[in-house]
C-alpha cells in the first residue's frame, strides 16, 4: 500500500471520516517529490465522495499555501451536503 493512500479514517457510521490536516499537508509533500499533486488532490476529493461528514482534526494545516487547493475540495462536499467539522 502506498503510503499516501492511508490518511482518512473512517469511523464505525460508513458516512464519516475523520482527516488529520497535519498529514494531509505531509502527504502532499511527498507528491511534490514525485509530481502527483494534482492526482494526490484528485485522491482526497474521490475519497470524500463516500462520507457525508468530515472530521478534521489540525485545521490550522489548511491555511497553508500549498493546501490551498483543499478550500475547493471542501467546498464542493459541502455543497453536496457534506458536514465538515472541526477539532
Amino acid at each position: 500500500m502506498n503510503r499516501r493512500e492511508f490518511f482518512f479514517f473512517t469511523s464505525e457510521r460508513k458516512n464519516a471520516a475523520e482527516l488529520s490536516c497535519e498529514t494531509l499537508y505531509m502527504r502532499y509533500l511527498d507528491s511534490t517529490l514525485d509530481g502527483t499533486a494534482a492526482e494526490f488532490f484528485q485522491k482526497v476529493e474521490q475519497s470524500l465522495a463516500t462520507v457525508r461528514t468530515l472530521h478534521l482534526t489540525d485545521a490550522a494545516w489548511l491555511k497553508c499555501e500549498e493546501l490551498k487547493p483543499m478550500n475547493s475540495i471542501l467546498a464542493a462536499f459541502r455543497d453536496r451536503g457534506g458536514r465538515v467539522e472541526s477539532k
